[in-house]
Order: C-alpha cells, then structure tokens, then sequence
C-alpha cells in the first residue's frame, strides 16, 4: 500500500509523545513493506525543534482581534496546499489524526479511502475549551468523521460512544504502544523515602496533577515528581516533598524515570466524560519497569491480575477515598520492576501495528 499519514494544526517533534509515536507507525508500516509519506499541517515551530520528517503545509500565527483572522486564512490555505499535495501523490489509504475540521480537508476522503485515529472525546475536550471551540467543533466534526471510511479507536470506550457510533463506520480498537526493544529498562532503586513519578502536560485540566498537593502533604515520607508541568495553578506553595522538574527530554528525563519507585498516571480523566484511556505516560513507565498506579481504567493494563498496577477510581476525591492505598503501594514496590515478559503483549508496537494494518486492507485501493 502507499499510505499518506496526515495530523493537523501542530508542529510533530521527535521529543513529543505523538511525535515518537508517528515515527514508530511511519517505522513499522515500511518495515512490513508499505510505501509511507507524512504530511504535517502546522502553525510555525521555534527554529531549535527537530520535527517528524515529512512534507510540511506552514501557516501563520498571530494573536489579538485581526491577527486571528489572519491566521484563520493562513491556515485554510496551508489545508488547500495539503490537499492538492495529497492528490499528486495518489495514495492508496490516508490516514489522518483527529483535529479540529479545517477547510477543505474533508476533500481527503474524495482522494482515497480515508481512516480518521480517534484519540479522545473531542465533545468533552472542547466543551472544556470554551463556547466557541465548543460549537465549531459540534457543527463540523460530521465533515470528517460522517466521510471516512473507518475510524481507529484508542480504547473500547470511545468506540461505544455515541457520538463516534452514530456514523455507522467500521471501526478497530488499537491503543498506543511502544517498541519496547528500543526503550530503556533500568534496575529498581530502594529510595528512602521512596520516589512517586507524575508526568503531565500544562493546560490539560484532566491531568489532575493539583489532586498530588493534598497526597504530598497528607504523606510527607513519600518524594512526588512532577515532570513537564513547572507549576501547579492555584498554588503558590507547594509542600517540600513535591519537585517540580517542568519539561524534560533525552537524558535528563530518563535519569527521573530511573529514579522512581511507582508511577501515577492521569488523575482527572472524569473532567473529559472519559473512564478509560492509554496515555503514552503510564506506557514510558510500565516499559522501563515502572510499577503504576491507575486512576482510570488502562485499556491494556487494568484488566489483568498483576500486583504492579493498582486500580483507583476515576472520581474526583480518589486521592481522598485511596491515598493510603497509593502510599501503601509505592512503598510494597520499592526493589521492584514490572517483567517486561508480562506487558509486551499488551503495549508492543509489533503486536498493535500488525492490527492496525489488517484493518487498513479492507479499504485499500491497492
């Protein structure tokens, strides 16, 4: 097949989540024997960022009242760009990563079948964003998601929804992986006090990392990491057992990953209307060993009897209701590290990426 992989709007980094996960799909889908070419829609990225190589459709980006205007235009143009890019290459399948509906993309599924990657609960999520973004999103969602010919779920429960299930496309659930022969894994430390690692992204309300405050001091004989968030809003102090590494990459961040006891992953799911999620976050840390805490269900890993990983609820108080849970586990964890025989399975991208494109063949042209 020649498959044309599409995102929207951001810039796509080789030290991103999406971007390391872009260059794994782009990796295995040649390595099975597919012609792949990535194509970027993108407002400008700082001139030090090595991004996804591929075809890059750059629009501008200005602020205040007519700098949005502009923008809007710039972006619609790069889209047009994109578009007669994408007919000249004549794929077999595109596959496009959800995003807020720009004109004229909806022209993609005239150019060959098309598969739109569903990573959340875009209803949730821009309600969140404000009125605005809210009702754009409403009223073109359908322009992409009414014209595909499948979608790819990132967990079982969005692709129940009502919302996605309303299209009556053919759909596949494959969550995120990871290569796991290519990540790091690193023997287990014994810290005293024992070390909690949270990794968040600022701006994201339903990463919760404001709930690991009331953890921190109701148990001061426990260290909290925090890394890629360099404030906590609302807080101008916070207790001494929280550190606050703001963002990290290459060897910087493995040395806090190597340093950790057990893991937490994303705290405030509930804030999207979402119950289950596979966050690249609790993957970075099952990978290298990492013992987990799950506030929300893991599509691959809270289904399975394993002492690594406790289960917590998906509700607002659960650090209240189970925090002695949580200090209870960091601590049973310390000199341990989770087999990676027991998760390859469940989050190699090997196993997901053959699944993937199995489904892909029922709509090529090829």
């Amino acid at each position: 097949m020649r498959i044309a992989y599409v995102t929207l709007h951001w810039p796509r980094s080789l030290e991103s989540s999406t971007g390391m996960k872009i260059i794994r799909h782009l990796r295995d889908w040649r390595k099975a024997g597919h012609e792949v070419r990535f194509f970027s829609h993108m407002h400008p990225a700082p001139p030090s960022a090595e991004l996804v190589e591929g075809d890059r459709f750059i629009y501008e980006q200005r602020t205040g009242f007519i700098g949005r205007f502009i923008t809007e235009i710039s972006r619609v143009r790069a889209a047009f760009k994109l578009v007669r890019a994408l007919r000249d290459y004549h794929p077999d399948l595109i596959y496009l990563r959800w995003s807020m509906y720009v004109f004229p993309i909806h022209r993609l599924a005239a150019i060959a079948p098309l598969i739109v990657e569903v990573n959340t609960n875009d209803i949730e999520e821009h309600r969140l964003l404000g009125l605005l973004p809210d009702m754009y999103n409403r009223l073109t969602r359908g322009l992409l998601l009414g014209h595909a010919s499948g979608h790819v779920f990132a967990t079982h429960e969005m692709a129940e929804l009502p919302v996605f299930k309303k299209y009556r496309k053919p759909g596949i659930v494959v969550t995120n992986s990871l290569d796991l022969a290519s990540t790091p894994f690193y023997p287990a430390p014994a810290n005293t006090p024992p070390r909690l690692l949270f990794i968040g992204t600022p701006g994201m309300p339903w990463h919760g990392e404001d709930k690991l405050v009331s953890l921190a001091k109701r148990f001061p004989d426990i260290l909290i990491d925090i890394v890629g968030i360099d404030h906590i809003e609302g807080r101008t102090a916070l207790p001494d057992n929280i550190h606050l590494h703001g963002f990290l990459s290459g060897s910087a961040y493995e040395a806090v990953l190597a340093q950790a006891d057990a893991a937490i992953g994303t705290l405030s799911l509930h804030k999207k209307g979402m119950d289950e999620a596979a966050t690249f976050k609790v993957r970075d840390c099952a990978a290298r060993g990492i013992p987990c805490v799950l506030p929300h269900v893991d599509t691959d890993l809270s289904r399975f009897n394993s002492d690594y990983f406790l289960q917590v609820p998906n509700h607002e108080d659960n650090i209240q209701t189970h925090g002695q849970a949580i200090h209870d586990f960091v601590f049973a964890m310390r000199g341990r590290r989770v087999p990676r025989e027991l998760i390859f399975n469940r989050i190699d991208s090997s196993i997901k990426e053959a699944e993937r494109l199995s489904f892909f063949q029922q709509f090529s042209k090829s």
